[in-house]
């Protein structure tokens, strides 16, 4: 089947001077692709949102343990950083969208089964299930990754990834306030799984009408365990081979470190050291989500000024010096201030990972570099997360701030020197040449 499906055929013979004229979210809704990809997005998020904190409202409310909602976040993060490699991998050797499909069908299942498991009796069949579920995920993420450059032009993989960005954020947001109504009035779970579960099977018809080439070429699928292994193994050298993919996974990885230090230590920093009402926790996380949703235009922007990697850079300095600021306040206000100013950066940083990691890759190892992202990120995570509780106890939390924003600026510096002297046009390079470049510069 060709790449080029009658969608993007349809926005690719859009004259030049028209789309310098539409917005890229105009464009990018004229693909009937991109848009049953993105409105599956959209009503997965939702449903995500309702049962991650419908699941925390109910381990709390079986246990009062804080052991027990921590490990279900354990639970959760998992599947990422032990199969999420491997799950890379077939999704280069299958059918992306049926991979797809097959995942949102199997959650929506395994969601379902959450309505039978909310006793405390059951409790442990919760977290299998949660973990289960996870495991599942683990394969739909790179998927669709690897999956987006298919179905939308080279000049708009941006915009689409901040779009993405961006709506994750505001239906998650969405989903978590409708179970928190939800919960609070009537004291019901129950509803909360139900909905996630029919998002899932909405998911699945939306993701079935996308006409595209969903499968990777020239992939061996030979079923051994032997195969397997040196498939993974060629998207590690992938990676590890070319500057830009290297650059871009380890300044990921560098920078989550330092952001995973404030998901930790911004509540010991309100209430135990500004002595201020956790009540100010909804406007904190207000000020951030919504400077996030703000930065979504200000990505389309630079798009067309800066390259995906000089957005990189820029973006993890500005975050760096926001959280090191962090350390400085003495007023809730001043959080306030500061998580604005963070959220300008998060996005443009977010989008500009996704579209460097889905650029500079061959289509038949999308799924294996998504896959190396996100274990990367989920692992720093972990680690900074476990980190920052023991630093903070020997340093103090704000001392641990300065730290943690100055491995960020470190990232946002280390990459620039890595990118510097590439050369990127704003569209798709060929393959071939960029799976040559190596940390030199030079071709292996």
């Amino acid at each position: 089947m060709s790449n080029q499906t009658p969608e993007t055929t349809e926005v690719n013979s859009t004259s030049t001077e028209d789309k310098a004229q539409s917005p890229a979210f105009k464009t990018l809704m004229r693909n009937r692709n991109f848009r049953s990809l993105w409105l599956a997005q959209v009503v997965s998020d939702f449903g995500d949102g309702l049962t991650n904190i419908a699941l925390l409202f109910l381990i709390n409310s079986l246990t009062g343990s804080a052991a027990a909602i921590a490990t279900m976040f354990v639970v959760l993060t998992i599947p990422q950083v032990t199969i999420g490699l491997v799950a890379g991998v077939y999704v280069d050797r299958l059918d992306r969208k049926k991979i797809m499909i097959f995942s949102d069908l199997t959650r929506g299942l395994l969601v379902l089964a959450l309505i039978f498991a909310g006793s405390r009796d059951l409790l442990w069949l919760m977290f299998v299930i949660a973990f289960l579920q996870a495991s599942v995920g683990t394969f739909f993420t790179p998927a669709r990754a690897a999956l987006l450059p298919n179905i939308v032009p080279a000049d708009t993989l941006l915009s689409a990834n901040s779009l993405s960005q961006v709506s994750r954020i505001i239906f998650g947001l969405l989903g978590t306030a409708a179970a928190g109504l939800l919960i609070g009035a009537f004291g019901l779970y129950w509803p909360a799984f139900l909905v996630d579960a029919l998002t899932f099977f909405a998911s699945m018809l939306l993701v079935s009408r996308i006409v595209a080439q969903t499968r990777a070429k020239g992939v061996n699928t030979e079923a051994t365990a032997r195969a397997i292994f040196a498939q993974l193994v060629d998207g590690i050298k992938l990676v590890v081979r070319t500057r830009t993919l290297l650059g871009t996974l380890v300044a990921a990885g560098v920078a989550m470190l330092g952001v995973g230090a404030v998901n930790v230590l911004l509540v010991p920093l309100i209430v135990n050291d500004l002595h201020v009402s956790p009540a100010w926790f909804g406007a904190v996380e207000f000020a951030q989500t919504s400077s996030m949703v703000l930065s979504g235009g200000l990505v389309a922007i630079l798009a067309r000024r800066l390259k995906p990697t000089g957005m990189l850079s820029t973006s993890m300095v500005v975050l760096g010096v926001v959280i090191a600021s962090l350390s400085l306040v003495t007023d809730v206000w001043h959080i306030l201030v500061i998580l604005f100013a963070a959220g300008w950066a998060v996005t443009p940083m977010q989008a500009s990972i996704a579209t460097i990691m889905q650029t500079y890759v061959d289509d038949n190892l999308r799924g294996r570099t998504a896959a190396s992202l996100n274990t990367m990120i989920s692992t720093a995570s972990l680690v900074s997360m476990g980190a920052a509780g023991v630093l903070a106890s020997a340093i103090g939390v704000r001392t641990v701030f300065v730290a943690g924003g100055a491995l960020v600026i470190v990232a946002g510096i280390a990459s620039a020197l890595v990118f510097r002297g590439i050369v990127q046009t704003r569209q798709n390079k060929p393959q071939a040449a960029i799976a040559g470049e190596s940390l030199s510069g030079g071709t292996v």
